[in-house]
Parts: C-alpha cells; structure tokens; sequence
C-alpha cells in the first residue's frame, strides 16, 4: 500500500477534479502489475495495473492476485467503466483498499460489488495517509466545497508587507520554489484586488513542471481590475464581484475573465457561496495567496482548512502590514487555536503547516 501511495502522488498535479489513485497487484508476495490515474477522462489506476500485468501476454496473468488501491474501486460509469468490473473479470481474488470513496456514487458500492462476487475485501490499510493525499477531493465530496490552503510569506515578527505594500521578496527563492509546488497541486489559486494592485501578481506556476495550471480567482467586490493586470495573461480566470456593473464585467471578459457577481449584505462577496460555487465546478483545493484583509475575512468566515506559513528570518516592524485583519481582542479566550502538523527549513526560511483546531 505505501508502494501504491507513492505512485498515486505522481498524479499530484494532473488528476482533478479527480482523486489520485494507486494501484499494485501483488500474487506470491511478487508485484505483477503498478500504475496510477494520471488525468481525469484516462484510465484509472487499477486499469493502468491490470494492463501492465497483461503486457506480459500471459491470459488471465491477474488471476487470484490482490489488488492493493489507494481508493475503494469505483462502481459506477463516468468517463470510463467501472474498475471494481475490470477487476472482477480479471479473476483477482483479494482487493485492499486504505479508505472507502466519499463520492456518493460510489461510498461502499465499489467494496460491496467485488465482495458479492467473491472476492475478498478489505479497507482501512494506512487510511490517514490515503486521505491526507485526498484532502480536497474529501472535502469536495463530504462538504461542498474545496480544501482552502492559506499562504502567506512573513517576517519573524508577523509582517507580511511593509506599510506602503511592498512585500517582494520577503522570502527567499527555496521558499518560493517550495510554495509554487503548492499551487501546482491546487486546482485553484485565489487572491484579492488590494494584491493585485499592490504586486501585479501572474499567480501562475512557473518554478515547478507541470502541465496544468490552477484556475486563478480575483475577490474584487467593486471590479476594479485593471484591465492590463499581468493576473488576465495566460490562463482563465474568474473574478468574484459583489456588484453587477455591466460596463466593467463587459470589458472584463472581452479581456477573457469570467466575472461572477455574489454579494453578501455588507456589500462585499459572500466567500462561502464562492467556495460552494468552486466546489459545483470540481474544485478540490484551493491556495489563497492574499493580503491581510482578505486573509482576516476567509479566516473569520469559517472558510480557512489550513495555513501555510513561511517565515523568514527578518524583522520589518511594528508599522508593517500583519498577517491577519482581525478584530482586537480582550481575551485570549478568543484567540483561535491551531494544530502545527509539520515544521520544515526551506532554504533560509521556516515553512510551517497549521490547521484550526
């Protein structure tokens, strides 16, 4: 299974909107067969396997196997046929999967389905780290809504730019390097006007190698984009607005954004009616890279699942920009909790991995 879990990571940055999925066929303590899912629309990681094993043109060379899967095999057709069949007619005799698929199409369906024809069954086999690999797709398909990484790049003291908005580079080019792999991962990179304005940013991936790039979305409750902005260049791009200002959103998609009006009463976008809207359009995870306003209200609005926090070895002051727009507090009984899961050197810088506990 950890064998099957390395192979499903080579879909990393490739297989949404779906799940990465590994597979090792294993007969007499021997492997006969490997592969995972590389793209949504191509074949699954048990069909990649099974193919491998038949490449040695041996008929029935998978009977009596056991399958290890990273993921229940599914049972249903979307754009390909069910594996849970293929491993059926295959003559395997045993599949283990680390977890269950959350998708309701599926939920035991695939398990159930090789089960009743025979075969032996199992589930939970190193299930944290199957799970951890699919936070996002979990999420989509147990909430509605996207995994939603929170980026930001400090000081040693908390800043995350200087008081006029200069914040490039605080952080040195392995931190860069590193946070670029997060978005490659992502299925959408997210930030605000106020970053847009202050670092003109192209938030594509460009210091890691990939063949997809993330979804960029602006929060800009007013549609003040400029329409030479270096965010409109080079892929799509969706612009979340709270007003509907026909003349702006015109010469916005003429620029090729797609503008999407959601206000909430306060007249700014409603963030949870995005993350849901992301969801519905196969989004599993997302990397905000903003600034401290718009990181204060996703933290505030319940929208944030995990900050990633680089931190490098500077002081810029008490007059520099936080991390957080935040309200003040007379009690640390308000202050929010995290869970530090990972602590890591970068280059000359800290990464630090924190969920909201």
């Amino acid at each position: 299974m950890a064998r099957a879990l390395q192979l499903a990571e080579r879909g990393l940055f490739t297989t949404t909107p779906n799940p990465r999925v590994g597979c090792v066929l294993v007969r007499d303590g021997v492997v006969i067969g490997e592969g995972w899912h590389e793209k949504a629309g191509e074949p699954h990681a048990e069909i990649n396997a099974l193919k491998k094993v038949g490449a040695g043109g041996t008929a029935n060379a998978a009977k009596g196997a056991t399958a290890y899967v990273t993921l229940e095999p599914c049972s249903h057709f979307g754009r390909t046929p069910p594996c849970a069949d293929a491993l059926i007619a295959a003559g395997v005799a045993r599949v283990v999967g680390a977890m269950t698929d959350p998708n309701p199409q599926v939920a035991g369906a695939g398990l159930a389905k090789l089960a009743a024809a025979g075969i032996a069954t199992a589930s939970g086999l190193m299930e944290a780290q199957a799970r951890e690999l699919n936070i996002g797709f979990i999420s989509r398909m147990t909430r509605g809504r996207p995994w939603l990484r929170l980026k930001v790049a400090a000081s040693i003291d908390g800043k995350t730019a200087l008081n006029n908005g200069v914040s490039q580079w605080i952080t040195g080019p392995d931190a860069r390097r590193d946070a670029h792999a997060w978005r490659a991962r992502s299925c959408a990179v997210l930030t605000g006007i106020g970053t847009v304005r202050d670092d003109n940013p192209r938030l594509n991936v460009r210091e890691v190698a990939t063949t997809r790039q993330p979804l960029k979305v602006v929060i800009d409750s007013r549609l003040e984009t400029p329409l030479d902005a270096a965010v409109l260049e080079g892929g799509p791009l969706l612009i979340a607005a709270a007003v509907d200002d026909k003349e702006k959103a015109v010469a916005l998609r003429a620029r090729g954004a797609e503008v999407l009006v959601l206000p909430n009463p306060a007249g700014k976008v409603e963030l949870a009616a995005l993350l849901a809207e992301l969801g519905r359009r196969g989004i599993n995870e997302v990397l905000a890279e903003a600034g401290m306003k718009l990181n204060g209200s996703l933290l505030r609005e319940g929208c944030v699942d995990e900050l990633l926090i680089y931190q490098a070895p500077l002081i810029m002051g008490d007059a520099a920009r936080g991390m957080f727009g935040l309200h003040e507090l007379t009690d640390l009984a308000g202050a929010r909790r995290l869970e530090i899961i990972e602590r890591r050197v970068v280059g000359a810088d800290f990464r630090i991995r924190a969920r909201l506990s």
